[in-house]
Order: C-alpha cells, then structure tokens, then sequence
C-alpha cells in the first residue's frame, strides 16, 4: 500500500459506507472521499461527491479531480421492482463509478465490491447452508453475477485487483438509510408499545426457529480495509458475517427486557400494511421523547422487514475462507443489537424509556 492511501467510497450515505468512511477516516494515512447523492450527517472530516451514479451526463460533470483515489470502495445500491430489473441499474452504477476512477488514477489498487448472501439465492428460498464461496450459482439474474464479472474482465491486464465481500443484513448507525434491520425491530417496538401491545414477533412462526446471521457495519468495514490491502486477497470473494448464527425465538426474550415491553406470543403480520397509518403515533412518541423529527419514512423500511421476518428457512454462511486468509473477528449479534439500540438512543432516534 503506498505512503497516502486515498479511498474513494461509493454509497457513502448508506449503513455500509457511512461506517466505512467513518472507520477510514479515524486511521492515519488515508484520505477519505464520499460519494452518494447526497451527503448525509457524517461527522468525520471528509471530501464528498454528490453525484447520481444513474445519469450519464451527471457522471461526466461531477466525477472530476479523483486522479489521487488508490482503493475504490463500492457499496451502492438501487432497488428495482424485480430481480431482472436490478441488473442493468446496478452494474451501469458500478460501471461509471470504476470507469471514471480507472481513466483518472493511475495508483489505482484496488477495487472492493460489497455483494451479499443473495449470491447464494438466500432470497429465493431454502439453500444450501452454511453457503460457501465455491458453491456453484443459482439460475440467474443476479446483478451480483454481472458486478462480479465486469469486474473481474475490466481489470484483467490492469495494475489493480479487485475483492468482493457477501455480508448479510448488514446492521449500524445511520441515519437517512431505511433498510437497516436495527431499526425495524426498534421502531416496531416503540409503536407497539405507544399502542399498548406486547413485544411479540411479527413474522411467520418457522422464521421465529430458524437460524438466521447479520453482520455489524463496523466489522464489515475492517473487512472491508482487509480485503483491500491484503495481496492474498486479489481477485477473491469472501462471506462477512458476524461469525455467529441465532434464532429470533432467543433473541426476542431480551429485546423485549430492553425496551421494557412484556413478551408476547408470535403474532404474524404484514408489517408494511400494519404500519402504514401509524405516522401519527410515531410523531406522538418523538414529540414526548424530544426525538430529532424523523418521518418514519426515513428511518426504516418496513418491506425489508417483512421479507427478513418471512424468511422460514436457515441462513448461513461458511466464514472459514476470510479466516484462513487471516481476518478473524466476530461480534456477539445480540450484543450487536443491544449495543445499536443504545447507539441510536443516545442520537435521540430512538426513546430511552
């Protein structure tokens, strides 16, 4: 790695990048620039790109003065009504972040691409578990498959190598970024108990037992570094998870001691549709509480929710290869969600009591 590193990070207002640029811009030697199209609260000092990876034309205007960027971080993400449809956004975004980094930066390194656990077809229904990275693809589309691939033809040749990680649910602060699964349990109990309801488990009862995995953003962004300054790791895909798999039927116990809520019975319901008139009673709890005045719009994505709490078989994934390339960490998952919950309380996001 050169003396100045200088990242350039791409989905920069997101759980991923927010954590990345944060963690990237706490350690010496690196210069920190973020990319997103628009720029979020962020307190660490860094440059920032507002720019929609989307237009061509925006590309072109904004995506100037990156001749310094050594390691491209790309976390982007645009969601699409079905599986096919995701790929052309996708890899285009991808496509003209890299090129514009590639025809500017001749000390380009590396390029870490984030994937996740749908590589597997986690999303599809029951698969082999735990996943491997060797495991062979599902039937496509996939725009995992096409990022991937693009990436691994455009640097054939070329000074610079590429890394992809496959986390999944990824979990941190963040603010402005609805799909992060932290916030739909916390902000379901806060209106459940507003309304005078117990804590109970909004999903189908076979997804109360089976085994499920997240990840913690910060440990996704050690990886993250890892994967990008670490030669054994050229051309290389690795699952990132947390190390420890659960059950929600044992982490709700103590979900419901944290919000001081009583422990209910599973009560499956859709989420999406519960939670579409409950703007008013959300805007009750932040006015008692003197939260920071959020819609609930902004701050969790209840579909994410309810194809989380409807997934009725195990996911997991076979975290041996990044540990025999010698990234070791893990965190304790329900410590993890303890630990946001009190994160985003002390943000005044969440009420304390």
């Amino acid at each position: 790695m050169p003396d100045r590193a200088s990242a350039l990070v791409v989905g920069a207002s997101g759980v991923v990048g927010r954590n990345l640029v944060n963690f990237l811009a706490g350690r010496p030697g690196w210069r920190v620039t973020g990319l997103s199209r628009r720029r979020p609260e962020v307190p660490a000092p860094v440059d920032w790109v507002e720019v929609d990876l989307l237009d061509e034309a925006d590309c072109r205007a904004r995506l100037v003065g990156l001749d310094h960027v050594t390691h491209l971080f790309y976390a982007g993400y645009v969601e699409r009504p079905s599986r096919a449809e995701l790929v052309a956004p996708n890899l285009a975004m991808l496509r003209n972040a890299v090129e514009a980094v590639v025809a500017q930066a001749p000390g380009l390194a590396h390029v870490n691409l984030i994937e996740g656990t749908k590589w597997y077809g986690s999303h599809l229904g029951p698969f082999k578990t735990p996943a491997k990275e060797s495991d062979p693809r599902h039937v496509p589309p996939n725009f995992y498959f096409d990022q991937q691939d693009y990436l691994d033809a455009r640097q054939n040749g070329q000074g610079w190598t590429w890394s992809a990680l496959r986390p999944h649910a990824v979990c941190g602060f963040s603010l402005g970024f609805p799909m992060n699964l932290t916030m739909v349990i916390a902000i379901y109990a806060a209106i459940m108990k507003e309304l005078g309801r117990k804590f109970s488990f909004p999903g189908r009862p076979a997804a109360y037992g089976a085994l499920y995995q997240v990840t913690d953003a910060p440990l996704l962004a050690k990886a993250m570094l890892w994967a990008a300054t670490t030669p054994a790791c050229a051309n290389q895909a690795f699952n990132i998870t947390n190390g420890d798999y659960f059950r929600w039927i044992n982490l709700w116990p103590g979900f419901a001691r944290a919000f001081g809520m009583d422990l209910g019975e599973p009560e499956p319901i859709i989420l999406t549709d519960f939670m579409a008139d409950k703007e008013p009673v959300w805007q009750r709890i932040v006015a008692r509480h003197g939260l920071k005045p959020y819609r609930l719009r902004d701050l969790v994505q209840w579909p994410f929710g309810d194809f989380v709490f409807a997934t009725e078989w195990d996911v997991m994934s076979d975290t041996v290869k990044a540990r025999r390339y010698g990234f070791c960490d893990a965190v304790d998952s329900e410590q993890m969600f303890l630990r946001l919950f009190d994160e985003f309380r002390a943000a005044a996001v969440l009420p304390r009591g």
